[in-house]
């Protein structure tokens, strides 16, 4: 696996251990020899990783809406910023550059791009791995909603078991990795 799309806030949330999560994310990458590609901002958890990939010597790949380039404050020292039309080009490109997702903790924008990635794997456009990186539990509450979708007959159980879950963020690109490797 050569890159992986990182969904995460634009902020750096409430508590400083979702940017520590950041940084371990952005290690166990670079430890990888996986590049980065994410949302292109410089502010929040995206920032705060793609500076860490960059500082450790890893490539960061951005993909920003023209739009969005002032709001979020496009960053500047990536190894590649790709500025596009709209959010839709966004979500295409960022596909097409990673070999496999993680959504980090995050708002409305990170669970609609992984929601995109995860529907897409349902329907076949793609069978890239899917994890969730679940620091401090952020995501507990999702999880289990998926599990009452799926009890309640509105994810087939093979659906529900995309989305590979863990807390450690290298523990969750080695199971990527592995997934990867059995596509």
């Amino acid at each position: 696996m050569k890159s992986i799309a990182v969904y995460c806030g634009a902020s750096n949330g409430a508590k400083p251990i979702y940017a520590d999560a950041a940084r371990l994310l952005a290690r166990a990458l670079v430890d990888h020899n996986i590049a980065l590609v994410y949302g292109g901002g410089k502010v929040g958890l995206m920032g705060v990783i793609a500076d860490e990939v960059l500082r450790l010597g890893g490539e960061a790949t951005g993909v920003i809406p023209r739009a969005l380039v002032e709001r979020e404050v496009g960053h500047a020292g990536l190894t590649r910023l790709f500025v596009v039309k709209d959010m839709h080009e966004r979500k295409a490109m960022m596909a097409d550059l990673s070999e496999g997702f993680i959504a980090m903790p995050g708002g409305f924008g990170t669970l609609e791009e992984l929601f995109e990635m995860v529907t897409w794997a349902q329907l076949g456009i793609h069978a890239k791995p899917i994890g969730l990186l679940n620091t401090e539990g952020f995501y507990d509450g999702l999880v289990a909603f998926a599990r009452h979708q799926r009890d309640e007959g509105f994810v087939r159980p093979a659906h529900a078991e995309m989305m590979h879950i863990d807390a450690d963020a290298e523990a969750l690109v080695r199971r990527l990795l592995g997934v990867g490797a059995s596509l």
